[in-house]
């Protein structure tokens, strides 16, 4: 079984929360694509855990995780979120943990080129997380970037690094007038953290294709959402990697298998981090008290969220990006307070109304049609059962079921791996 997890929005749906509770069936989960530039949030007996570069199964004793070629690994974080885990009594070794040799390593330049830019472009920044991502991602693809097997052979990494500080210099210090990158001071934060991940660097496509053949169950975790693909998302408002399901095998490192499943994931309403079009966003005092009651804060970064009504055109565009076979609907009981709860049914762009979602600059353009349905008014944490649920809250999941054409087939009703509704 190869199902991937993923987000059909903007990301922060609850992916990492959702693949901590299903991994238990799973024998092996692999993140395929992004960095650090974003965080799972995950709520268990163990507490509470901020996983950035981690799959959100290290924290199953029983399970195999992968960080794939896709990926762009700051081993300085990575470190650092290691031995956070560890101080937390999570087991962590080679035996549980693979870091693909293929996988390209974010460097502290990167990171410094990320804030100039950002800096440069003022008030027509993109929103970056400062994580450098789109800086490294940009050398992988100018082929000036440095692998995890890299670490192997500090002889060759050390060749490598001198030939692309002489090129990168060539930005940093020539185009945006900053301080030169230092070869010795790279060379030495890449031999510090790379002798601690190094236990770690495997043949990533040998060992899956393998596990493959053995009938293993395999989980592919992706981050952030089907608006945040560099090539269908909301460009340039998107991360600098693929974030669909179709990438997921190739990311992880076996180009050549296909999915069984895809499980979307969707929040009850919407939320957004960093900057772009957000067609449904509220503001002032409504949204402030939909951001409390959801405690929408980036788990990345700490920034507020921005909020909004469930979108219905966004989603419908984001399962069939995803081609996600059921759904994921969580943050329900957020809703709990609302006397009605809004549901964006349509775009209006130039005065006609639409269920299209446009990713160019009509996107623009977009307002929203606002449906009111009525409220639930009562917490449904503690309920398990869909049957149990209040009728207006079992109204409200078949509205949006019906409108976005996908099954719901789980529901989160708190922020605990046991808080769910799995519908029969």
């Amino acid at each position: 079984m190869l199902t991937a997890i993923v987000g059909i929005n903007w990301g922060d749906e609850g992916k990492g929360r959702m693949v901590d509770l299903l991994s238990e069936e799973y024998d092996i989960i692999v993140r395929y694509q992004g960095g650090n530039n974003a965080g799972h949030t995950v709520v268990n007996e163990k507490g509470k855990f901020i996983l950035n570069l981690l799959p959100s199964g290290i924290l199953r004793e029983a399970t195999v995780n992968v960080m794939g070629n896709g990926m762009v690994i700051d081993i300085e974080h990575l470190a650092n979120e290691i031995e956070r885990l560890k101080e937390k009594g999570i087991v962590i070794s080679s035996k549980n943990l693979k870091i693909s040799d293929k996988a390209i390593i974010c460097l502290p330049y990167h990171r410094q080129q990320d804030v100039l830019e950002e800096e440069r472009l003022a008030d027509k920044k993109f929103g970056s997380t400062k994580r450098g991502i789109a800086p490294v991602y940009s050398d992988k693809y100018s082929k000036k970037g440095i692998r995890i097997g890299d670490l192997l052979d500090y002889n060759i990494l050390s060749e490598k690094l001198k030939g692309i500080i002489e090129w990168k210099n060539l930005t940093i210090e020539k185009g945006y007038g900053a301080e030169p990158i230092m070869f010795e001071e790279t060379l030495d934060w890449l031999e510090k953290y790379g002798n601690i991940v190094r236990p770690y660097i495997t043949d990533v496509s040998k060992y899956l294709d393998d596990s493959k053949k053995e009938g293993k169950k395999i989980m592919f975790e992706a981050q952030l959402g089907a608006l945040r693909d560099i090539d269908f998302g909301i460009y340039p408002y998107t991360s600098s990697s693929q974030t669909i399901s179709s990438y997921a095998t190739c990311g992880a490192g076996i180009p050549g298998t296909k999915l069984d499943c895809v499980i979307g994931i969707m929040k009850a309403y919407s939320t957004c981090v960093g900057e772009g079009p957000f067609t449904v966003e509220m503001f002032g005092d409504e949204a402030e008290e939909l951001r409390k009651a959801g405690a929408e804060y980036g788990a990345a970064t700490g920034r507020p969220r921005r909020v909004g009504a469930f979108d219905i055109p966004a989603s419908r565009y984001g399962i069939k990006v995803q081609g996600a076979d059921e759904i994921a609907l969580t943050k329900l009981d957020v809703l709990s307070y609302m006397d009605k709860i809004p549901v964006c049914v349509a775009y209006e762009i130039d005065g006609k109304e639409t269920l299209d979602f446009p990713t160019g600059n009509e996107l623009n353009k977009a307002k929203p049609v606002i449906k009111y349905l009525p409220g639930f008014k009562q917490d449904i944490s503690k309920i398990r059962k869909f049957e149990d649920l209040p009728k207006e809250a079992k109204e409200y999941i078949k509205y949006i079921e019906e409108a976005t054409e996908a099954p719901i087939k789980y529901i989160s009703v708190g922020p605990e791996r046991d808080a769910y509704i799995e519908v029969n």
